[in-house]
């Protein structure tokens, strides 16, 4: 595998990912999935955090960084406060609860679009990528990310 492989294989991660979200009940929104989930990243990474400085790490315009902590917001997965050094701005945390729409997500099944993905519905073949993944994740955790800069 080289770089470029790794990256694309990112990505198709990423999608997969997406797929897996609930999302009935939501409604129509104007952030997508994948700017909320690059919110996400950063704030796990950065947990009391700016929209500015999310912005200028994710490379992400400060409008989108702004809708997606709205979606957030509203989930309850975060709160934010006015930044003690410029009450101009807003301190953006996480939430001190699991709010249920948290934990709906953190609970989707992965199956379905990982089968889909992977062209199977062998469930041995689909709980090895699974068991893969969660091996992938408990070592690269969001401070890799951090290591790398």
């Amino acid at each position: 595998m080289d770089g470029v492989e790794l990256f694309l294989l990112g990505r198709t991660l990423m999608k997969i990912g997406e797929e897996s979200m609930p999302t009935e009940g939501i409604g129509p929104r104007t952030t997508s999935v994948r700017t909320v989930l690059i919110v996400v990243s950063d704030l796990r990474a950065h947990p009391e955090t700016t929209v500015g400085e999310v912005a200028a790490r994710t490379g992400l315009p400060q409008s989108a960084v702004s809708a997606a902590v709205a979606r957030l917001k509203e989930a309850g997965s975060i709160v934010t406060e006015p930044d003690p050094a410029d009450r101009r701005r807003q301190v953006i945390k996480h939430a001190p609860e699991l709010s249920a729409r948290v934990a709906e997500v953190r609970s989707a099944p992965i199956e379905g679009p990982l089968a889909t993905a992977l062209g199977t519905t062998d469930p041995d073949e689909i709980g090895e990528v699974i068991a893969l993944l969660d091996k992938l994740a408990h070592r690269l955790t969001p401070g890799s990310v951090a290591r790398l800069r």
